[in-house]
């Protein structure tokens, strides 16, 4: 059986600006793909009502996980409802035994917006539950063994709430797969429009290969990359364990400390 990683983000089309070039190195090293918004992005319109664009962007997730042969699992929550509750965990912690991952990847501890903050929250503390029998969720899945290392993305705009730049301890080259991961980001037209009308053509694209440009220009060494915090392996994995480097070393820089 394969091991597989699971990618928890906020939002429709989170996953494609900051992990999506990893997901897919993840798949050339013969990794299973998961990919989980905890939200349904039904504020992501200026114009459709909530139940159209909720609908038209979970369409769009869809298409977009496929597209790099990523396991779809539906949303939890609206946006704007991502809060750190009993009920939303045990939810999240159904997903997470169910997939069983080696990896998990979700958003930076420090972000721009609270729905991001609470799903790192919500996905840290679901992995580790995972292994406790304890600890019930819903629907109810068996506690899980094995060992689990959870990576923290580059937040959106590679700077903390305060502007400060933040800088990864580990650089993915996602050069090669640029194309594939812009391609996987177009699926969701109904932003890109969104944005293009508001800020230029072609804007969201523009806009996730600057920022991927950017962690590329910090590493020194890409042209393109994603960057990447190990979260502290205390209830997750081995204190050595950093399966991100061992399993894509060839696309791999960590900076000597």
């Amino acid at each position: 059986m394969s091991e597989r990683v699971l990618a928890i983000a906020a939002h429709p089309d989170d996953i494609e600006f900051v992990m999506a070039g990893t997901l897919i190195r993840l798949r050339e090293a013969g990794f299973e793909l998961h990919y989980l918004n905890v939200a349904d992005g039904y504020c992501g319109s200026a114009t459709a009502d909530a139940v159209t664009i909720a609908a038209t962007r979970a369409a769009e997730a869809q298409a977009a996980a496929e597209s790099i042969g990523a396991t779809f699992h539906a949303s939890l929550v609206h946006d704007l409802e991502i809060f750190y509750t009993d009920e939303l965990l045990r939810r999240l912690a159904s997903v997470v035994r169910s997939v069983e991952p080696r990896i998990v990847l979700t958003h930076s501890p420090q972000d721009y917006m609270e729905d991001h903050v609470n799903t790192c929250r919500l996905a840290v503390t679901a992995t580790f539950a995972r292994g406790m029998p304890n600890y019930s969720t819903r629907p109810e899945r068996a506690a899980i063994s094995g060992e689990v290392t959870v990576y923290h993305a580059q937040p959106h705009g590679n700077r903390d709430p305060l502007g400060n730049v933040v800088r990864p301890e580990l650089y993915v080259d996602i050069g090669e797969v640029m194309e594939e991961k812009t391609n996987m980001l177009a699926h969701h037209a109904s932003q890109k429009e969104w944005l293009d009308t508001s800020q230029g053509l072609d804007s969201y694209l523009h806009t996730m290969q600057d920022l991927s440009a950017e962690v590329g220009s910090m590493s020194e060494r890409f042209p393109y990359a994603e960057g990447w915090r190990k979260r502290l392996h205390l209830g997750f994995c081995g204190p050595k364990d950093d399966p991100l480097s061992a399993c894509l070393a060839r696309h791999v820089y960590r900076p000597s400390r």
